[in-house]
């Protein structure tokens, strides 16, 4: 179970950087939640997930660097580092993905956000 749900994981982050809604949403599950950890819930089932990522997806540096990556069986822990297109400007933001995969989809995930590092305005 571990190869497969790694490889549910990784394709939803290709996805991600793709910027490909339809290819990304094959990866969740119809009734799918997205927190952020430990237990605040922030997308309730794929229409909410699809609707967060199509306003994410129209950042024009949004791209998820695979830092690390752990698996036990069907749960998969990503270290990310993110570039976005905060508020503030560009830069990044240290990111843990826990993403746990049940009939081949990823069921439910919780994220552990870093504090953005603007890039430096030269």
């Amino acid at each position: 179970m571990s190869a497969q749900s790694e490889a549910i994981v990784q394709g939803q982050l290709d996805a991600y950087n793709a910027k490909d809604i339809d290819a990304f949403m094959a990866f969740w599950a119809e009734d799918a939640q997205v927190f952020a950890h430990p237990d605040t819930l922030l997308a309730n089932g794929a229409a909410a997930i699809r609707a967060r990522h199509v306003l994410r997806f129209q950042e024009p540096n949004l791209f998820g660097r695979l830092v690390q990556r752990m698996t036990v069986g069907n749960t998969v822990v990503d270290r990310e580092v993110v570039t976005r297109s905060f508020p503030d400007g560009p830069g990044q933001v240290d990111v843990i993905g826990i993403y746990e995969v049940r009939g081949g989809r990823i069921a439910k995930a919780w994220f552990v956000m870093g504090e953005p590092v603007l890039d430096p305005k030269g």
